[in-house]
């Protein structure tokens, strides 16, 4: 009769021994080999009337094994259900397992050793406390205004391609590659592409720029070269922080790869319709309205993509759970499809940590509110990433749309889409919880002093 043993080894760690006899396996080895030699094909004999001992001395070695196996994995399952355990990931063999050595012709005991990491209880002082975080609130100035006008104004406008750069209103569509101040490029530094109106350098990158062609290079320094309305955006494209020291002393290689020149569109009600499809502008107030309103929709949303990204991380780094590091690092290592080495372990685990935390505190979240997706939201959700793919969103009416339904049912069909868009929906509504049960406080700030503000880690996204 098997038996089984558990016993704790480490933090949230046990070691589960599976003893079992030949009474407990040899009876499954028999049926396995009367079930193949029903199926078997051999010549010479007719299917399903090969003799099980024939079957037994050519294939009993692997089928004893299997079986062997298949019991020790059922008893541990049985085990694991009548305790109720709730473990990470799937149990792995113990590193104290002894090497099995199987024989038909001499059945034996075997003692089988497993590892299992279980899941830890754990409160959430930032929920429990509802404590406060920061939401900021951008202000829209005339200045962004003005900015934002004139961008939509040359997207507008009648785009022609010069052979040089002359104009404030030449478009240099570039690469950065970090570099030296003699412009050698730094060992392993990424090229990175941006485009940039000539007026928002400054007037000695202006001055040096006069006269370059696609295919030009030129060394430039953000901080120095860049004016401040992009200067920011533009570091922190290029993977720095806009106030860190490190964007202060770094210098790039600009490659111009294409020029463009834009005749800015007029103030007009035709300009406003291409901008606005849809809409009914028909004074220059109503599109200044207009574009504030879009200005303070986007940086609204960066607002909380920050605030979800500055919640999480106080959610995984304030949050005391004590994880069974050693089983998920063996886990890492033999739990996969492919072994990994003790230094790939150890390199993996804190990102690996990172999202775990996160999502047992979000398990908590959905278990505790019973969030789940309904096939409803998931059809819109469906809807609305196919109308976005195709540029359509908000500007065409649903009558229309009869040709995307056969395409959302298809994108629903396909598994990986739809557990991806499900998802982005639960994390959605755990968000939804979270901004409801913490303690927001606006903070109206210039998007200068947005910007500046140190990035959180983006990970749910």
């Amino acid at each position: 009769m098997a038996q089984i043993t558990q016993e704790n080894i480490g933090v949230q760690h046990e070691k589960i021994s599976i003893h079992i006899t030949p009474e407990d396996y040899l009876p499954s080895v028999d049926k396995a080999i009367k079930n193949l030699s029903k199926q078997a094909s051999i010549p010479g004999f007719r299917k399903g009337m090969v003799p099980a001992g024939l079957i037994r001395k050519m294939y009993g070695q692997s089928v004893f094994a299997d079986e062997v196996l298949r019991v020790a994995g059922t008893k541990l399952e049985e085990h694991l259900i009548a305790q109720k355990a709730e473990i990470f990931a799937r149990p792995v063999p113990s590193a104290s397992q002894e090497k099995m050595n199987f024989d038909i012709l001499k059945p034996t005991a075997y003692t089988f050793e497993f590892e299992i990491g279980t899941k830890p209880s754990f409160r959430v002082p930032l929920i429990e406390n509802k404590e406060s975080v920061d939401l900021c609130k951008v202000i829209v100035t005339h200045e962004m205004l003005d900015q934002e006008i004139e961008q939509m104004l040359l997207k507008a406008g009648e785009m022609t391609t010069p052979e040089e750069v002359s104009s404030p209103f030449d478009i240099l569509n570039v690469d950065f590659t970090r570099c030296d101040a003699d412009g050698n490029p730094i060992e392993g530094a990424e090229t990175k592409p941006n485009s940039v109106l000539l007026k928002y350098f400054s007037a000695g990158a202006q001055q040096l720029l006069q006269g370059k062609k696609a295919g030009d290079d030129i060394i430039i320094q953000p901080v120095k070269d860049l004016e401040n309305s992009v200067q920011a955006a533009v570091i922190k494209d290029l993977g720095l922080e806009p106030q860190g020291e490190e964007a202060k002393s770094t210098f790039f290689k600009m490659h111009i790869t294409k020029l463009g020149h834009v005749e800015k569109a007029a103030l007009n009600e035709e300009t406003y319709q291409k901008l606005f499809p849809g809409r009914t502008i028909s004074s220059e107030t109503e599109f200044k309205e207009a574009v504030t309103e879009e200005i303070q929709k986007y940086w609204d949303q960066q607002a909380r993509i920050r605030l979800h990204n500055e919640i999480f991380e106080r959610l995984v780094h304030e949050t005391p759970i004590e994880l069974p590091a050693d089983f998920l690092k063996r886990w890492l290592s033999v739990g996969g499809e492919q072994y990994k080495s003790p230094e790939q372990v150890e390199r993996e685990y804190p990102g690996f940590e990172h999202s775990l935390r996160w999502q047992l505190i979000t398990d908590r979240i959905i278990e505790e509110n019973q969030l789940q997706v309904e096939p409803e939201e998931l059809e819109y959700a469906a809807r609305m990433e196919v109308m976005q793919y195709f540029g359509q969103y908000g500007s065409m009416p649903m009558s229309d749309m009869e040709w995307m339904e056969p395409l959302i049912k298809k994108q629903l069909a396909d598994a990986k889409f739809k557990d991806e868009l499900s998802s982005k929906i639960i994390t959605d509504k755990v968000f939804y919880v979270l901004e409801n049960t913490l303690t927001l406080v606006e903070q109206t700030v210039s998007v200068e002093e947005f910007l500046k503000r140190p990035t959180p880690h983006h990970h749910h996204h």
